[in-house]
């Protein structure tokens, strides 16, 4: 995928991975993850969101999402599907096997 010196801490990615759009994620806190591409409220892209600790803002409509767990913060249905993501050899890799991206209601 890429090497965590290229995603450093505090910083977002987009990226593909066998064709499905993730946003790469490294928290202040040194956690590295990978969430679904699009906001599940509609689907805008959030490539250009915000991230805050470990609090990922749509840039859209303002829906935040805790990017570690994939939990809603504002509004708490708004949860992200998570990615398994692991570092080796300082390697960031990802697989997308089995994981479908949520949609949340308004």
């Amino acid at each position: 995928m890429c090497d965590l010196d290229d995603l450093w801490a505090g910083e977002i990615r987009p990226a593909v991975v066998e064709g499905v759009k993730v946003v790469l994620v490294h928290t202040d806190d040194g956690v590295v993850t990978a969430v679904q591409g699009q906001c599940p409220h509609q689907k805008f892209s959030l490539a250009d969101a915000e991230l805050s600790g470990d609090k990922l803002t749509c840039p859209m409509h303002l829906w935040e999402m805790n990017a570690v767990t994939g939990c809603g913060i504002n509004p708490s249905h708004a949860e992200l599907a998570i990615y398994p993501t692991k570092v080796i050899d300082g390697r960031v890799y990802v697989s997308v096997t089995g994981v479908v991206p949520i949609s949340a209601r308004s």
